[in-house]
């Protein structure tokens, strides 16, 4: 009689799988995750573009089509020779760069010193660089007109009576470089304390101060290309505005780039849309510089080093 082997026992999952009769499951395979439809983005984007090209097309063919005679360029080649283009074109852009050196030079400052001395004065500095916004052009150019005509009046007699003629020029008003500093101030205030909450600002001073920088050096040099992108921003947000505002100037009896435009309306519509459309196109182009000129790596110059310092060193 032969001697029996004795058969294995099952292990546990396949007494498992034999009672319950059936195979092993396999495992699962891993899910892939199915990309993004891409359609309705086209979508968006096609809508936002002919929300913004579809008036500048019909603008471009209305400047461009006489009915009964084809097509025409007159309007564009008509421009330089125009009465008056150059010389409001050249005012805007005049106003415009006074307006932003004006601006700068009095947000950046204040904005750094309350940052590095007194952070507790930030929400009035904030309330008071957001006023403009609260109130109307009219008001404000009421407020001006009134004190222009109090002036000559009562100081006629005083040397701030040239003053006040002085600020009146039509040449360059310096008058719409102040108003158009208090409008500004909001925007520039916004992009200067974003850029400023960016970077650390005490260390940046300590560091520069320590090594023996003048406090001149240390915004110039290292406070300034730091921030770049936020001081251009603030400059193409205040060109934007000297170069479209029309009610201050209007009223005030001057004559820049935007009141010009209105005023030429009546008897060339063709040649102010087609001024319209030439100044989205520049104000676009100034916009490209200025977005590259802030978007340049920006570079912190090592301060200049004390005696003292170089003979520790050594």
């Amino acid at each position: 009689m032969a001697a029996m082997t004795p058969t294995p026992a099952p292990t546990a999952p396949e007494t498992g799988a034999a009672a319950s009769g059936t195979a092993p499951a396999a495992t699962a395979a891993p899910t892939r995750r199915r990309p993004r439809p891409r359609v309705w983005r086209a979508a968006v984007l096609l809508l936002a573009g002919a929300y913004f090209l579809v008036p500048l097309v019909a603008s471009f063919v209305f400047t461009v089509h006489v009915p009964g005679q084809g097509i025409s360029f007159e309007a564009y080649t008509q421009l330089l020779s125009a009465d008056g283009f150059t010389e409001s074109l050249l005012l805007s852009l005049g106003l415009a760069a006074a307006t932003i050196a004006a601006s700068l030079l009095l947000a950046v400052p204040a904005l750094v010193a309350v940052r590095l001395g007194s952070p507790r004065l930030r929400p009035v500095v904030e309330v008071m660089c957001m006023l403009p916004l609260v109130v109307p052009p009219i008001a404000l150019v009421t407020g001006i007109t009134t004190v222009l005509r109090w002036g000559p009046e009562h100081l006629s007699r005083t040397p701030l009576y040239q003053t006040f003629l002085a600020v009146q020029n039509e040449q360059f008003p310096v008058v719409l470089v102040l108003a158009y500093t208090v409008l500004a101030l909001p925007f520039v205030y916004r992009s200067l304390d974003a850029g400023l909450r960016a970077i650390d600002v005490p260390t940046l001073v300590e560091a520069a101060r320590s090594c023996g920088a003048s406090w001149p050096y240390v915004v110039l040099r290292v406070l300034l290309p730091n921030l770049r992108a936020s001081l251009a921003g603030a400059a193409f947000l205040t060109l934007a505005l000297v170069l479209g505002e029309f009610t201050i100037a209007s009223l005030l009896g001057f004559r820049p780039f935007a009141v010009w435009i209105v005023t030429i309306s009546g008897a060339h519509a063709r040649m102010s849309v087609a001024v319209s459309i030439l100044s989205l196109l520049i104000t676009w182009l100034l916009l490209l510089v200025l977005s590259r000129a802030g978007t340049n790596p920006a570079t912190v110059s090592s301060a200049p080093r004390t005696s003292s310092t170089s003979r520790k060193e050594s």
